[in-house]
């Protein structure tokens, strides 16, 4: 075999991984991170620390989004088949068999298990708590109208890790800014869901954007004003001057452009929507070291 077929074959080998972790649509992995991003920079620890902290969770998103990912398409591989926008997932297609796809999920967990370990005793004991909110949340569209709910209570457990592994203890500070997060993951993933209400609605699969329908954009503003809220009373709790509000009023208008802008029936302006959390996350890491 030639050095190119030799590569080519690899590259052929590995794509399907690639996907499976969604490496190539990277906004699952920044929304798991920044949360506890923002925890860290609200703690405010020594430069040495923080950026430690910072590296550790960014390594962590990656490989706890794709073990994620892995459990996700391993439990929803018969609905995935039904829906335009996930059939061609790996799992779902065929690409990857579920045994392999069993072992990656498991490998990238055990990396995940020693990024945790380089934390705190209290960090990593609240980084394991999250197990059961991680195992449940594939079932909660099967269950519920709010798997966005349950999704925010997985997504944004890293402001608890995040406040633990800075400061030592779990703080006020730390348990409102999960709730912020909570609601925020409650505005953005609702947008998300509208891409695959019919379909949804067709195979049987429930949602935020199917419960709301025609009411979702004054929730959008609800979720979106909670969040803010939170937010800036984590800001007040941590004890951050006024520079700290002066950027999070910028990511409030931020959230409010989503909500006012966003076509709840085109799949793109849902997905555009949604991308753009990033920046809105990116504004309230700012808003929180500036503080």
């Amino acid at each position: 075999m030639t050095e190119s077929a030799l590569r080519g074959s690899l590259v052929g080998a590995v794509r399907p991984y690639i996907a499976l972790a969604r490496l190539r649509a990277p906004i699952g992995i920044w929304l798991l991170m920044w949360p506890a991003w923002w925890a860290v920079a609200l703690a405010a620890p020594g430069f040495d620390d923080g950026l430690r902290f910072l590296v550790l969770f960014l390594i962590g998103a990656v490989v706890m989004r794709a073990a994620g990912c892995a459990f996700n398409d391993i439990v929803d591989r018969d609905f995935d088949v039904q829906v335009a926008r996930t059939r061609d997932r790996p799992v779902a297609s065929g690409a990857i068999p579920v045994p392999r796809a069993v072992i990656f999920m498991v490998a990238m967990a055990l990396i995940g298990l020693a990024v945790l370990l380089q934390f705190n005793r209290l960090a990593v004991l609240v980084g394991v708590a999250s197990l059961p909110l991680i195992a449940a949340y594939p079932f909660m569209k099967r269950i519920t109208w709010w798997p966005q709910a349950w999704l925010g209570l997985t997504f944004n457990w890293g402001a608890l890790v995040g406040w633990a592994a800075a400061t030592g203890e779990l703080g006020a500070p730390a348990l409102v800014l999960y709730g912020a997060g909570i609601a925020w993951t409650l505005g953005y993933d609702t947008i998300y869901a509208h891409q695959d209400k019919e379909d949804d609605a067709l195979i049987g699969v429930k949602s935020s954007a199917l419960k709301l329908g025609a009411a979702t954009r004054p929730w959008l503003y609800v979720f979106y004003a909670l969040c803010m809220a939170g937010l800036a009373a984590a800001a007040l709790a941590a004890g951050k001057g006024w520079p700290a509000y002066a950027v999070l009023a910028v990511a409030a208008a931020q959230l409010a452009w989503q909500a006012r802008g966003v076509d709840l029936d085109d799949p793109s302006s849902c997905l555009a929507k949604f991308k753009s959390n990033h920046g809105f996350a990116a504004l309230v890491f700012v808003a929180f070291v500036v503080g």
